[in-house]
């Protein structure tokens, strides 16, 4: 079969590999959808992570159709449509340093369970938004980790998958108002058709001045701050940090869901003198599923997301996209 491996830094190859073995406990799932994530691009910039560093599968945002399922495993049936929880067996992530990568024809679930290792989805959602089940969950777990009330205010900074993600989890929770910041005009018009009740163009608009309009002035010793609750950062650029720590009121929350490549300074004074909680938030440790159920029951607004579609031939073309300032929101890789 075939899949996708970084071989080098800066170098990606489609090689053939042997089909795996499907033992009782695991199921064989065909890939027919995989979704590139930011991640993906910095591991292929270096090269892999160890142990696998020069030769690492990759991909972890796949849905597909069951193949094969071993003799021990309940609740799964070939022909079922899935998505996957790469994260199942911790010390063998699928497509983050483990022996195999959903970028594939094929991936064995090992050691399969329903509900913990992959979920069922009905045939009539899309390959594609199926799999968006993974980042999702991502932006399901930076939600919780800041814990928002209905009654809060709340400014999203990046309107990428991960930010699109959170502004229909924030709202589906049903907090009162959200706002969502970036400089690309598609991108905050898709936050606005996703559910946001506001937006910035922080390239073209004073940010803390648009959101003490629209969230009214906050309390502080120091003037200038907005009456926003929550801030999350999905974009990972010291800027957007900056902004959010500048217009913080006392008691706000910043929750940092995306990666930072690069170390930033951070004014102490201001977050002790506000009594302001920075929380980050990586992975997904119980959300992985429980994006699933509002993915099935709203699909057509999350495949809002998906801005561009590649085959798995293509897939050098589909990685230059993703690596390309603005050029792209979700880009999935189908299989057939």
């Amino acid at each position: 079969m075939r899949a996708a491996i970084i071989t080098g830094p800066e170098k990606t190859e489609i090689v053939e590999v042997p089909m795996p073995t499907v033992g009782a406990n695991d199921v064989l799932v065909k890939i027919r959808a995989c979704g590139i994530c930011g991640s993906d691009t910095l591991y292929i910039a270096i090269g892999g992570l160890p142990p696998r560093h020069g030769s690492m599968p990759i991909g972890h945002e796949p849905a597909g159709e069951v193949a094969e399922v071993g003799s021990a495993v309940s609740g799964i049936s070939v022909g079922d449509r899935v998505v996957v929880n790469p994260m199942a067996v911790p010390d063998d992530i699928i497509g983050n340093g483990g022996s195999a990568g959903a970028l594939a024809d094929y991936l064995l679930i090992k050691d399969a369970v329903r509900g913990r290792s992959l979920e069922v989805v009905p045939d009539h959602i899309p390959y594609e938004v199926a799999a968006l089940n993974e980042p999702m969950a991502v932006a399901a777990h930076a939600v919780n980790q800041v814990a928002p009330r209905q009654t809060d205010q709340v400014l999203v900074l990046g309107a990428g998958p991960i930010g699109l993600g959170i502004t229909i989890a924030l709202k589906a929770r049903g907090v009162k108002h959200v706002v969502v910041a970036d400089i690309l005009p598609d991108r905050l018009d898709k936050a606005l058709k996703v559910g946001a009740d506001a937006v910035i163009n922080s390239k073209d608009e004073d940010v803390v001045a648009r959101l003490i309009e629209l969230h009214g002035p906050g309390e502080s010793m120091w003037p200038n701050k907005a009456g926003t609750d929550v801030f999350l950062d999905a974009a990972g650029v010291p800027a957007v940090v900056d902004t959010a720590l500048g217009a913080a009121k006392r008691g706000a929350k910043l929750g940092i869901v995306a990666v930072h490549k690069e170390p930033i300074s951070i004014d102490f004074m201001n977050v002790m003198s506000n009594e302001l909680t920075i929380v980050g938030s990586m992975g997904y440790p119980s959300e992985i599923f429980e994006v699933t159920k509002d993915i099935v029951d709203n699909w057509e607004k999350y495949q809002l997301i998906i801005s561009h579609t590649f085959d798995f031939d293509d897939l050098g073309e589909a990685l230059e996209c993703v690596a390309t300032p603005g050029a792209a929101d979700k880009v999935m890789i189908t299989l057939s």
